[in-house]
């Protein structure tokens, strides 16, 4: 009933503050207490996304069908997403790398928050039948004309030659961020380039709560991280070194450049700019599930 959190003090701390209301304990006592009523010390852990859609499982079968048919057709399947913000400076990075002993890497004592410090927006496209990706790495704001022009480069430098018979393309992505599903601009700009292209681009969203389940998390981008875990990212030049030069026991090749474009936020599309667009929202779904191209295509 008190608004004092009494589990973040140590057992010595706790022994003091009831020896205070009058009881006579030790702080051995209280830690066998606390032991013996299932108590222990504990972190945080990231588990909780919300509460599950009900229609979770079937979107998940839903896009695996959709994943089988475009194999089966040798049509190119991907999954996108935008890897979190990296600073970009002599700045501490999770995890250890071999270095001389007593000789680690000198960083900086503090990254807080600095809206002029520079920072790297890594967007990412995984091929998941190839098992190759792309990451494009912007200086700006992670947009939705950031994610389109990320899967422009990865078509253009290597999705287009890895299938030159492609008149198809899978996009599986994230509810939300820039390349949500209610997000207008990532719908105008994806259908344009579909257009560019004279593709059929089909994009399926997974449900909300389910970003872990992206394929380009565990297969991509966690390699990346393991590949620069420990190292300061200096520049974006070593960024994109880094990302360019993690591969796998698998196979897993990552291409990887530098978008020097500034993306401009806030940008609105109408109710008619979305309407004059060749659309084509499936039966099941259609707000996570649309195809869009030519219009004849789409019939």
């Amino acid at each position: 009933m008190s608004p004092l959190r009494w589990t973040t003090k140590s057992v010595q701390k706790l022994a003091v503050a009831l020896r205070a209301l009058g009881f006579q304990i030790s702080g051995m006592t209280v830690y066998n207490m606390l032991r013996g009523m299932g108590f222990s010390m504990q972190g945080t852990v990231k588990t909780l996304e919300g509460s599950d859609h009900p229609d979770r499982d079937d979107q998940f079968r839903y896009i695996a069908g959709l994943v089988t048919r475009f194999q089966t057709g040798g049509q190119p399947v991907t999954s996108c997403d935008a890897k979190k913000k990296e600073l970009v400076g002599q700045y501490a990075n999770a995890g250890q790398e071999w270095q001389p002993k007593g000789q680690p890497i000198p960083v900086k004592d503090h990254d807080f928050p600095d809206p002029d410090m520079p920072k790297a927006v890594p967007y990412g496209v995984y091929d998941i039948t190839e098992n190759q990706g792309w990451v494009s790495v912007g200086i700006s704001a992670d947009t939705a004309e950031f994610a389109v022009n990320s899967i422009r480069n990865w078509w253009h430098r290597m999705g287009r030659a890895a299938y030159p018979q492609a008149r198809e393309l899978l996009i599986t992505v994230d509810a939300g961020g820039s390349n949500g599903h209610r997000n207008r601009l990532w719908k105008k700009l994806i259908t344009e380039f579909a257009l560019e292209e004279g593709l059929k681009i089909t994009v399926c969203h997974f449900p909300p709560g389910t970003s872990k389940w992206n394929k380009i998390e565990h297969r991509m981008f966690s390699q990346i991280t393991m590949n620069w875990r420990g190292r300061p990212l200096e520049s974006y030049e070593t960024i994109v070194s880094l990302i360019g030069s993690t591969t796998t026991s698998k196979g897993l090749k990552v291409g990887s450049a530098l978008d020097e474009s500034v993306y401009q936020k806030g940008i609105k599309v109408s109710d008619q700019e979305l309407a004059d667009l060749p659309i084509h929202p499936h039966l099941y779904h259609g707000d996570w599930n649309y195809t869009v191209g030519h219009s004849e295509d789409l019939k």
